[in-house]
């Protein structure tokens, strides 16, 4: 018989904690685990399922207060890797000045688990600080960004797998490639491909608008 907490783990992991499953268990027993972060994950009821994927699904989205630099919109960059999507970086202006970029809850994560700030908006490699976000990450089960982190690695990248400091290495791979080969991996591709109808920019209050004009101009 399995522990409360055995059960627990095998039913949010399914089959990544096969290997944890009494050999006695049939298959018919295995199959009726709750895979982890399914269709209907979260969505517990008939009624959340129904509302869910018949109505709400494929709405578009209006994201009101988005973190991507409209220069970057613009642009249409491609990222490099994983880390420079999810945790940004640190550039040096042209007036001198630091600038810091990035998601600001990532960085909590890592520094609520005693990351050193080098990893964190320092100049680590990207590949270093990815391992300790990783690594962070397994310790916030039950966080909203455990959830956001694995809904997109299964939404953008197809994984379906648990990202931790051991399995850091596959999914920075597997990630990269994507990001550096996939024509829709780009900023453009990526809000296109979540059915964005609206962006609303986190801008400096004095921005010069520059690159939203730009952006109206683009056909």
């Amino acid at each position: 018989m399995y522990n409360n907490i055995s059960l627990c783990f095998i039913l949010l992991f399914g089959g990544s904690m096969i290997r944890s499953v009494d050999p006695q268990h049939t298959t018919k027993e295995l199959a009726i685990m709750k895979a982890f972060m399914d269709k209907d994950f979260l969505l517990e009821t008939p009624t959340a399922q129904h509302l869910y994927h018949d109505y709400a699904e494929t709405l578009p989205i209006v994201d009101y207060h988005c973190h991507i630099p409209p220069q970057e919109i613009y642009e249409d960059r491609r990222f490099e890797n994983i880390a420079q999507v999810w945790l940004g970086g640190h550039q040096v202006l042209a007036d001198g000045s630091d600038y810091y970029f990035g998601d600001h809850y990532k960085w909590r994560v890592m520094r609520s688990n005693g990351v050193p700030e080098e990893y964190i908006t320092g100049d680590k490699p990207d590949r270093e600080r990815f391992q300790k976000f990783a690594e962070a990450l397994e310790m916030a089960i039950g966080n909203p960004m455990y959830t956001w982190c694995h809904l997109e690695l299964k939404k953008y990248f197809g994984y379906n797998g648990v990202l931790n400091g051991d399995t850091a290495e596959e999914v920075w791979n597997l990630c990269n490639d994507k990001l550096q080969h996939d024509p829709k991996m780009t900023v453009r591709g990526l809000i296109e491909q979540s059915n964005v109808a609206m962006v609303g920019t986190t801008d400096d209050p004095i921005d010069s608008l520059e690159w939203h004009k730009k952006i109206k101009e683009d056909p």
